[in-house]
C-alpha cells in the first residue's frame, strides 16, 4: 500500500507477552522499567496503528513488552537495504517483526533473504489448523510459504481487483451506471481486452477517457500473467506482460487516456473529475478506494483546525468532487494488486510474543481479531474505513456497503474477484524489473524508440543492474 511517510519514525508502544521466552534480560534490548522491547521495522504506518490496537486490546501484553517501530518508506528504495542490514546485523536492535509488500515480498519468504524469516509454527502458531478455519486466500499462503513448504508470512488484505468507474461518466456514455451493464460494456470476465477497447472507442465519442493512464491497466496485466520475470535464472518476458506494449500504445495513439504516470498529481487529478479530460475509472483492489480514490475524490476541505498531532484536519463536502460517484464492477481480466505480508525474525528471541501479534492481525477470525475490524471498518471505532480482507470466514459475515460506492456492496465483487488472485507470478525482483519495464514502454509509446528497442534496452537495463540476463 502506498500510504508513504515522508520521515523515518521510531515511536514506542506498549505490549507485553503471556509466556517466558527463556532468554536472560540481558540478551534483550529493556526499557528502563524492565519492559522487552520488540522491534517492528516497516514502511507505512498501517501495520503499527494495528498494533497499537492490539496491545490496547491486551492489557496484560502492555505490563511485559514495549514495542519499537522503525518506519522506512519505499518511495525512494531505502527500506528493503535499510532492513536487509538490520537483519543482517542482528543483536538486540535488529528486527523482532517485519513487514514486506507483494512488489518485493518473495525476497523475504522464498527469496535471499529468506533464511531470516521464522516459519509460523516456531511463533506458538497452529498454522494449518488456523489457515483453515479462517479461510485464508490461498494466494497469500503461495507468496508466504518458504522453499521448505513453511509458512512464514501472511497477509491481511485481499487484494483482488475490480473496476472502479464513476458513475456520472458511465451514465453520460453508455446510458446506465449499473454494475452489470459497464461490466458487460468493458467485457468483465472475458479474459480479453476486446470489449475493454470498443468501450475506450464509444468513451471517446462522447469526451471521454476511459482509465487516466497506462499504468491504470498495467496491474491488471502484470498479475495476470501466467508467469512472472523469471524462468529459472534467467530473465523472461510473459506473452501477456509483452502485450502491454501494444495495449499501451493503443491507449495513447487513440486518446483514450490522459497519459498519466500512477501516483502522480495528474492521475490524482483524474480521481477528482479535473484532468484534462473526465475519465470513467481505475482497476484496483478495495485499498485503492479506500486510501487513494477516497482521499483525493476532492471533496475533503481544510477546517482551518489541527489535531494533537498537528496535523489538519478536513471535513467532507459532497457538494463538490467526486464522492459517492463512484462503482466497482468485475474487470475484463482478473487480477490482484498489492498487499502487506507480516513475518518474523527466526532470530527474535521473543517469537512467542511476536506470534501472538501477528495471529491477531492475520489469522484471528473472531470479532475480536483484526481481520473482522479492518474489513467493516471498526478498528477505531464504528464508521471507518472498510476494507478486503484474507479470510474468507471474516468475509462472509461482514459488509461492504460504501457511502462512496452509492451505497454498493463493494464485497459482492471482490469477494469472487480473490479467485484471481495468483501467488506464482512474483519473483523477488519485481519492483526493480517493473520500473524498468515501465519506463520503456512509456519510451516506445511516445515515439521515442522501436517496439524491438524497447525490449533490447529493457534486457540491457536488467542485466546491468540485477545480473539477470
Amino acid at each position: 500500500m502506498k500510504k508513504a511517510l515522508s520521515v523515518i519514525s521510531a515511536i514506542a508502544l506498549l505490549a507485553s507477552s503471556v509466556a517466558a521466552t527463556g532468554c536472560s534480560k540481558k540478551d534483550e534490548a529493556t526499557t528502563k522499567d524492565g519492559k522487552t522491547i520488540l522491534n517492528l521495522w516497516t514502511f507505512t504506518d498501517e501495520v503499527p496503528g494495528m498494533v497499537k490496537k492490539f496491545m490496547s486490546t491486551h492489557p496484560d501484553f502492555a505490563a511485559k513488552y514495549e514495542v519499537k517501530e522503525t518506519i522506512i518508506p519505499t518511495t525512494d528504495g531505502n527500506y528493503q537495504p535499510a532492513l536487509d542490514k538490520a537483519l543482517q546485523a542482528g543483536g538486540k536492535d535488529a528486527p523482532d517483526f517485519f513487514c514486506a509488500e507483494a512488489a518485493f515480498v518473495l525476497k523475504y519468504t522464498q527469496g535471499d533473504m529468506s533464511s531470516y524469516a521464522a516459519p509460523y509454527k516456531d511463533l506458538g502458531i497452529d498454522v494449518d489448523k488456523e489457515i483453515k478455519d479462517a479461510d485464508i486466500a490461498q494466494y497469500s499462503v503461495d507468496i508466504g510459504t518458504n522453499p521448505s513448504g513453511d509458512v512464514v508470512g501472511l497477509g491481511y488484505q485481499a487484494t483482488g481487483g475490480a473496476f472502479i468507474y464513476r458513475r456520472s461518466v458511465a451514465k453520460a456514455a453508455f446510458g446506465s451506471d449499473d454494475p452489470a451493464t459497464v461490466s458487460a460494456k468493458i467485457g468483465g470476465g472475458s479474459g480479453s481486452w476486446d470489449k475493454f477497447f470498443e468501450a475506450a472507442a464509444e468513451l471517446k465519442k462522447k469526451g471521454f477517457g476511459i482509465v487516466s493512464g497506462d499504468g491504470d491497466i498495467w496491474h491488471a496485466v502484470e498479475n495476470s500473467s501466467d508467469k512472472g520475470w523469471l524462468d529459472g535464472d534467467s530473465l523472461y518476458i510473459d506473452p501477456k506482460r509483452e502485450e502491454f506494449l501494444d495495449l499501451s500504445k493503443k491507449l495513447k495513439d487513440n486518446g483514450y487516456h490522459n497519459d498519466t504516470e500512477d501516483w502522480g498529481d495528474a492521475w490524482f487529478a483524474d480521481m477528482k473529475g479535473e484532468g484534462d479530460k473526465e475519465v470513467l475509472g481505475f482497476f484496483g483492489p478495495a485499498w485503492l478506494i479506500n486510501y487513494t480514490i477516497a482521499k483525493n475524490c476532492g471533496s475533503w476541505v481544510d477546517t482551518g483546525k489541527k489535531d494533537a498531532d498537528g496535523n489538519a484536519i478536513q471535513e467532507l463536502d459532497t457538494s463538490i468532487g467526486t464522492w459517492g460517484d463512484w462503482a466497482v464492477c468485475e474487470p475484463p481480466i482478473g487480477f490482484f494488486w498489492g498487499g502487506t505480508w507480516l513475518l518474523a525474525n527466526k532470530d527474535s528471541k521473543n517469537k512467542e510474543a511476536v506470534g501472538q501479534i501477528i495471529d491477531w492481525i492475520t489469522l484471528d477470525c473472531t470479532k475480536d481479531g483484526l481481520q473482522y475490524m479492518w474489513a467493516n471498518g471498526t478498528l477505531n471505532g464504528e464508521g471507518g474505513t472498510k476494507d478486503s480482507v484474507a479470510s474468507g470466514t471474516v468475509m462472509a459475515m461482514s459488509d461492504g456497503s460504501l457511502d462512496f460506492l452509492g451505497g454498493q456492496n463493494m464485497f459482492d465483487v471482490f469477494v469472487p474477484a480473490n479467485q484471481y488472485a495468483n501467488g506464482k507470478n512474483l519473483t523477488q525482483y519485481d519492483e526493480k524489473i517493473n520500473q524498468k519495464w515501465r519506463g520503456q514502454v512509456r519510451q516506445y509509446t511516445a515515439g521515442n524508440k522501436s517496439r524491438e528497442d524497447a525490449i533490447k534496452d529493457f534486457k540491457q537495463e536488467v542485466a546491468d543492474e540485477l545480473d539477470i540476463h
